[in-house]
């Protein structure tokens, strides 16, 4: 039997079998902490806020549960997290201070939510525990019950006893040992299904409300489209300082210089043929120098949008895939024109995967796909190199290569996936919306 199945055999019957299993039965026997102490002080507490709400008394007393439920709520997130893998993140907090600061917490929706986590944790957690620990112990001790029975005397007679049936038998032993498997089932899958329901309970209570998270959510993607924006700008005003204008200056300096040797007279009203070889010298430095700025000009307008997907997306990729130093299978499957920024960011997501790909990754070929279905253009980078990239989480805005890559694509409601297990193969794998109007 494979390691594996021996492993999914053993958490059949409730026995735990890795890490995860471990957690959880770590959970089992601590979440009823938080849940028992949230019952010793909420419950009465909260019954006295009720009675008094209302007075002029019972509503600061109804704030204090609220506040006090959240931290509490704070610590089941922790455990959650810490032992189930269950990110929970905290919802928004109500001002503090003031009239109008009691009027918020009386009335935020997650204080509410979070109290009323709080208030069946308890009763659930205990729940969880006793099916977890106390009904395997049950279901174990009837597992090795052929081993003890004989040690136990009743009623003069060894083993237990089932009413009137003496359980005092080798084959009785057996039996009470397979019934015991089956407790141990039944409470491996009940101990499962009221962990699920225990993080669902945790992810639509303790969180924050759906309207919060896009809210969050677009702040975010607000500032990462801000952030971009600014580096975009100190982009384009260093590349124009440092190229077109430097350029443009040396050939205002030449043409000037050029021009006070063409106007130097000799003796007989001549331009001398020194001045006359030097002042071409400087006009073609100075051609030289504008055809420079041309060309830094050029650049950076390609560089805010690329003239290539002028043609479109397909065509461009096909540009890119040509200029990679590593030879590139494409294939593209575009129906029709996108929305402009989603060509674009999709257009430079394909430049820096493959220019990835190229420099690091070792591989002789790379895969570029490129499908637009249901609304949405799925982008995919493949190769079969040594793999071992990760997407490394940042702040917003602050992010650079996959991250930054990841920041610009979820600012238009996208997804940057990366799987690039050590050794190959990666697969990079971007989502953008590509109905028109549906990024803006």
């Amino acid at each position: 039997m494979s390691g594996a199945r021996a492993r999914r055999t053993l958490r059949a019957f409730g026995v735990p079998a890795g890490r995860a299993d471990l957690r959880e039965l770590g959970y089992a026997l601590v979440g009823p902490l938080p849940g028992l102490l949230g019952v010793a002080l909420l419950y009465p507490v909260l019954a006295v806020a009720l009675v008094l709400s209302v007075t002029h008394l019972g509503l600061p007393l109804l704030a204090a549960v609220l506040t006090a439920g959240r931290g509490i709520g704070a610590v089941h997130r922790r455990l959650l997290r810490g032992l189930l893998g269950e990110e929970v993140p905290a919802p928004p907090s109500p001002a503090a201070g003031g009239g109008a600061a009691l009027r918020a917490r009386l009335t935020d929706g997650a204080s509410w939510r979070t109290l009323a986590f709080v208030l069946l944790a308890a009763p659930l957690s205990l729940l969880v525990l006793a099916v977890t620990v106390g009904l395997r112990l049950y279901g174990l001790a009837g597992v090795l019950y052929p081993l003890w029975w004989r040690s136990v005397s009743a009623d003069g007679h060894r083993g237990l006893s089932l009413g009137t049936l003496a359980l005092d038998t080798v084959p009785s032993s057996l039996l009470v040992a397979l019934a015991g498997l089956g407790v141990l089932a039944f409470a491996g899958w009940v101990g499962r299904r009221l962990l699920v329901l225990t993080r669902h309970l945790g992810r639509v209570l303790l969180g924050p409300s759906r309207l919060s998270e896009r809210v969050r959510d677009l702040e975010e993607r607000r500032a990462v489209v801000v952030h971009d924006s600014a580096m975009t700008l100190r982009r384009i005003e260093r590349d124009l300082h440092d190229g077109a204008q430097a350029q443009l200056i040396a050939v205002t300096l030449a043409l000037a210089s050029a021009r006070s040797r063409l106007d130097r007279l000799g003796p007989d009203g001549t331009i001398p043929a020194a001045d006359l070889s030097r002042g071409k010298e400087l006009v073609d430095q100075a051609l030289g120098n504008a055809r420079t700025a041309v060309g830094d000009l050029r650049d950076l307008v390609r560089g805010i949008h690329p003239p290539v997907l002028d043609t479109g997306l397909d065509a461009a990729l096909e540009t890119l895939a040509a200029r990679t130093g590593v030879p590139v299978r494409l294939r593209t499957e575009l129906p029709g024109r996108l929305p402009e920024e989603v060509e674009t960011i999709a257009y430079f997501c394909a430049s820096e995967l493959l220019s990835n790909a190229a420099r690091h990754s070792g591989a002789e070929l790379i895969e570029l796909t490129a499908r637009q279905s249901a609304g949405l253009l799925r982008l995919v980078v493949r190769d079969e190199g040594r793999g071992g990239a990760v997407l490394l989480p940042g702040t917003a805005g602050g992010g650079s290569g996959l991250s930054g890559l990841a920041e610009r694509v979820r600012a238009v409601d996208g997804i940057l996936r990366v799987d690039s297990p050590a050794g190959g193969p990666t697969a990079v794998t971007v989502e953008l919306p590509a109905r028109p109007g549906v990024t803006t």
